[in-house]
């Protein structure tokens, strides 16, 4: 039998979305827009990029949002109880700018992301760690002999669940559970440590 690893997205799954909450502490809006609603990943950063310009929002700023925030509820417990079982590796389109409060609340998982390019505490582009790295990150622990099982909230979510041995979607929209049937969707921790138990003892 294989040996087993989980990937998990982030934002959504383990954590709040970060640009929303920047949106909500800053009133920006537009900044709400997330993975979810434009699945270009480019072209939402180039946006998002573009609105913090025009509303003179720092990188220092959303690190001070980022570090009021906590887990979503019954996250910490759920990552504990599957670190404790199976290795877990969080693959996240987030940067590494942002991600340290959260890792320290998570207890250092290893975090796959990418990296904000900034001038004079300004976002002024991003640098990816390479294109679609979710899914090849999962390809590569296939070619590592791992069976590998997966879950994620969004569209950037879904070529990580495609190329996974089991791919779930969590706390995803209808959109999205609709447009991809073929990954099942659950919406509760314990339901998603039962069905990636079943998994590791398949």
């Amino acid at each position: 039998m294989k040996q087993s690893i989980v990937t998990l997205d982030m934002e959504g799954v383990l954590t709040p979305e970060i640009w929303i909450a920047v949106a909500e502490r800053t009133g920006v809006e537009a900044l709400r827009r997330t993975t979810r609603e434009e699945p270009d990943y480019d072209k939402l950063m180039q946006f998002r990029i573009g609105v913090m310009r025009e509303n003179g929002i720092t990188l220092s700023r959303i690190q001070e949002i980022i570090g009021g925030l906590k887990l979503l509820p019954g996250a910490a417990e759920f990552l504990a109880t599957l670190r404790a079982q199976v290795p877990v590796i969080i693959l996240s389109d987030t940067f590494e700018q942002f991600a340290q409060p959260f890792l320290k609340q998570m207890h250092w998982p290893v975090l796959f992301c990418h990296r904000l390019i900034v001038a004079d505490d300004r976002i002024t582009g991003y640098q990816l760690r390479m294109p679609d790295q979710k899914r090849h990150s999962v390809e590569a622990l296939k070619q590592l002999n791992y069976r590998v099982i997966a879950a994620g909230d969004s569209f950037n979510d879904t070529t990580m669940l495609g190329a996974a041995d089991h791919g779930f979607l969590f706390h995803a929209p209808t959109n999205i559970v609709q447009q991809f049937p073929q990954f099942p969707a659950v919406n509760d921790y314990g339901e998603l440590l039962g069905r990636i138990r079943k998994c590791l003892a398949d």
